[in-house]
């Protein structure tokens, strides 16, 4: 806990055995309560091996709802579990755990209600092996997004954030797309319900363990990301009511 404020930690898993030990290895307990983990029906052993290692509260999906489909459940538990904070942390070992404490205590300190870990911030993508072709198109969404939103974030993209109780007890994620887009329909819900959303510098590393899309997917959520920006913009004009932006409570 910081400040009695329950932390949580979220894990979308898929296939992720190679690394979740080494992710899991690195959360800091002193301050993290629980840890749950989606296993959205995995080839591997991930849910095996995370039961293994001490994780408590597993869930194994049926069927393989998508990244989207996997955090929806990600979120439920943690609100069940009444998590005051809920950092989602890829168990792929691309970002590292070691930052749980600096995102957590700024939203435990009631500066942000959410916090983006951003490789963009300094020099991390790059240095970490970042293809060109993303980090290029990363730069131009978000740009884009900036621009069609209003605001002045560095990227939308990183897969490492945090959460408050509030926003996922107010905003609408079920709502979502269960594919990758989900991540951007929630920070357009985020901003849209009127909270605001700080940023760390995170180092990030890429490597064949580490999850990636590939360039037709990529190319489907880029679509995807402007067309929802795009919406945020027309929803604020009062030309669209599309349901994501929807209160949940």
């Amino acid at each position: 806990m910081i400040n009695g404020k329950k932390v949580v930690v979220v894990m979308p898993a898929y296939n992720a055995e190679k690394t979740l030990k080494k992710t899991y290895d690195e959360i800091p307990f002193d301050i993290v309560d629980d840890v749950v983990l989606v296993d959205d029906k995995s080839s591997d052993k991930t849910a095996v091996l995370a039961t293994e290692i001490g994780i408590k509260h597993v869930i194994t999906h049926e069927k393989n709802l998508g990244y989207g489909g996997n955090q929806k459940s990600c979120y439920r538990k943690a609100l069940e579990l009444e998590a005051d904070i809920t950092i989602m942390v890829h168990p792929d070992y691309q970002y590292t755990p070691l930052l749980i404490p600096s995102i957590a205590h700024i939203i435990a300190n009631g500066l942000y209600d959410s916090v983006l870990a951003s490789r963009i911030l300094g020099k991390g993508a790059l240095r970490g092996g970042m293809p060109m072709y993303k980090y290029i198109a990363n730069r131009f969404l978000t740009l884009t997004q900036n621009i069609l939103i209003g605001q002045k974030l560095s990227e939308y993209h990183s897969g490492y954030r945090a959460f408050s109780r509030d926003i996922l007890e107010t905003i609408n994620f079920e709502a979502n797309s269960d594919d990758f887009v989900f991540d951007n329909q929630m920070l357009c819900q985020v901003f849209y319900a009127g909270f605001e959303i700080g940023e760390v510098t995170c180092p990030t590393k890429y490597f064949e363990e580490a999850s990636s899309i590939n360039f037709a997917r990529s190319s489907k959520y880029g679509l995807g990301v402007l067309y929802w920006s795009l919406m945020y913009r027309l929803t604020k004009w009062g030309l669209a009511r599309p349901k994501i932006f929807e209160a949940q409570r």
